[in-house]
């Protein structure tokens, strides 16, 4: 195809994915570009100077970045998210952003019932905890990640219902799935509720203190979603006002210092983003975003554009 496809990763993917990523490019004949554990942001902004096509994970493609591509065509971010895209200013140069759904949800999926496990048992203190069985689960926007959640809790043989208004209630009913009609009803009757909303201006600080407020005595809720979707004030003031409900974060609040220093019993963050973080998601999206690159050169596929 004669084209140049960029891999920028300033977190690389794991050798497997690029040893796949490589032998797809030979295949199809695509100049492969690896820029690897790059620490400026200006070795992104040269890189792309005259690539055709860019595959990045958590990297930022900002105005700057994209305004310094003279050839390229399409932007895959490897993964769920893509808020690290500036997607407007792509679409200003006809740019195509793709993401790539679905490829690390078990492994979101798996860190959500090992943070719920972690709470339910007090941290793994040494002291008598709670099980999961027989608990009622909220999934908050049944995506990817929240079909693969209603699989794993049916191991747990947990209660499932579901929040979502842009999902069908027949395609989780299907999945064993009761669906509710609004968040209020999410909330009041789930002991776990896991987050997996989407970060946009619709959704920040949507879980706020009117909705924590009604989850049940000694609650929990996991979120393995974006910071932004909770609103941290609300959390600190309903966690002042009661001291059986529990928060554990796969992305630690900006007020993380003073959660913990409050209730350091009551909440988890892990270090950092961990919720993609395992070799088999990592290889399914770095061979999935090549795939879509090929697909849109090929046949002009766009099935994953999400700056439409």
């Amino acid at each position: 195809m004669n084209k140049k496809v960029l891999v920028a990763t300033a977190k690389p993917f794991a050798k497997q994915a690029v040893d796949k990523i490589k032998k797809i490019c030979k295949d199809k004949h695509l100049e492969l570009i690896l820029k690897e554990k790059y620490t400026e942001q200006k070795d992104l902004i040269n890189a792309v100077k005259d690539v055709d096509a860019l595959i990045v994970r958590s990297d930022k493609v900002t105005s700057e970045v994209i305004g310094n591509a003279e050839n390229l065509k399409i932007i895959v971010r490897a993964g769920a998210g893509y808020d690290n895209l500036d997607c407007e200013a792509a679409s200003g140069k006809n740019i195509i952003c793709m993401n790539t759904p679905g490829q690390n949800s078990n492994a979101v999926a798996e860190l959500a019932f090992g943070l719920m496990l972690y709470l339910a048992r007090g941290k793994f203190n040494g002291k008598s905890g709670r099980e999961l069985k027989g608990k009622t689960l909220g999934i908050h926007a049944y995506g990817h990640v929240g079909v693969n959640i209603a699989r794993i809790a049916k191991g747990f043989d947990m209660k499932i219902l579901a929040y979502d208004p842009y999902v069908d209630n027949s395609k989780m009913e299907k999945d064993g799935v009761t669906p509710v009609e609004n968040a209020i009803e999410l909330y009041e009757k789930c002991d776990y509720t896991s987050l997996h909303l989407p970060s946009i201006p619709a959704t920040q600080k949507s879980v706020n203190y009117d909705l924590i407020k009604l989850m049940p005595k000694g609650a929990a809720l996991v979120n393995t979603a974006r910071k932004e979707v909770v609103c941290e004030d609300s959390l600190l003031k309903i966690f002042a006002e009661r001291d059986d409900l529990k928060y554990a974060s796969d992305i630690a609040p900006d007020k993380a210092e003073e959660f913990i220093e409050k209730f350091g019993d009551r909440v988890y963050f892990t270090p950092k983003k961990m919720g993609a973080q395992t070799l088999e998601a990592n290889v399914n999206a770095g061979v999935a975003a090549l795939n879509q690159i090929v697909s849109y050169f090929e046949n002009g596929d766009i099935t994953y554009q999400v700056n439409k």
